[in-house]
């Protein structure tokens, strides 16, 4: 009676954690289209709508199949869906939004790029303290909605004087925003939580640089070099940490588990799968990146 309680209550508080996440990521799309409207009413450029919208949308066609994928039953399986999203992120975000940062501010950039990176391991590393408790986004969501939100602010006050778009921007924002959602919705999934939580980081570029571009904010190069900087370093420590580990207990390269024969050669097998599937990710990016400059 009292394991069937005990059941009973953590089934409860699970079902709410997913009802808080399914809230979460509802209230960001609905805040998204409010701005988007207020954004239209103020004729804020077409630009930062297409923008925020070619953002949200990419990372909407990532998490689908990455919550499909969680339920493959073979380690080889998670190792090259892990592999290819985050080898993806990590050229994408040296590609596309490290030369950013830099282009914004050289120093501050760089300085931005660190402290993004630090912070994304302080949160995540002291954010296990907090596992207990319902929160209702995980730490990759939040620290992908941080760096959407200090992309946003830079690119509210930035792409809204630019003539045009360009086909470089859209690989720009496919290529780390649909591996992103890939994954993080894989990682959701696997713990049985709701990938809905996903449309807040998905929405969190239009959450911020629309307000700016009603507004007409714009901040000194320091700051635009900063906040870029932070926005890079945050999401370069997230592709970092998906990144295949083979060892006892990893989620992304599941070392441990039970097989057939050899256990020393099957993580070895694991391993070079797990390299291969991240270099064919970066691969990709590159060959889309030369397609379009």
């Amino acid at each position: 009676m009292i394991e069937d309680t005990t059941t009973s209550q953590a089934d409860t508080g699970q079902g709410r954690g997913r009802s808080y996440e399914r809230a979460v990521g509802v209230g960001g799309l609905l805040a998204l289209v409010v701005l988007s409207v207020l954004a239209l009413a103020a004729d804020v450029t077409w630009k930062l709508l297409a923008i925020s919208w070619v953002a949200f949308g990419a990372m909407a066609i990532g998490a689908p199949l990455g919550a499909r994928a969680a339920t493959a039953s073979h380690p080889l399986e998670s190792v090259w869906g892990y592999g290819l999203a985050s080898g993806a992120m990590v050229t994408s975000a040296a590609l596309f939004l490290v030369p950013q940062a830099l282009g914004q501010h050289g120093q501050f950039g760089s300085l931005g790029i660190a402290v993004g990176f630090l912070a994304g391991y302080v949160g995540h590393t002291l954010g296990h303290r907090l596992s207990h408790l319902e929160l209702p986004v995980d730490h990759t969501a939040a620290e992908l909605t941080v760096h959407a939100l200090a992309a946003g602010a830079i690119i509210g006050a930035i792409y809204t004087a630019m003539p045009s778009l360009t086909s470089v921007l859209g690989v720009a924002l496919v290529s780390h925003k649909a591996p992103a959602g890939y994954a993080a919705a894989r990682r959701l999934a696997g713990e049985g939580r709701s990938v809905v939580a996903l449309a807040l980081p998905a929405a969190a570029v239009g959450l911020i640089a629309l307000p700016v571009g009603i507004v007409g904010f714009g901040p000194s190069s320091v700051v635009r070099g900063l906040l870029f900087g932070i926005a890079a370093g945050v999401f370069l420590h997230v592709a970092v940490d998906l990144l295949p580990e083979c060892t006892a207990g990893s989620e992304t390269c599941p070392a441990d588990a039970a097989i057939d024969g050899d256990f020393h050669q099957f993580q070895d097998r694991l391993r070079t799968h797990a390299a291969v599937s991240a270099v064919v990710g970066a691969v990709a990016v590159v060959l889309a990146w030369l397609l379009v400059v």
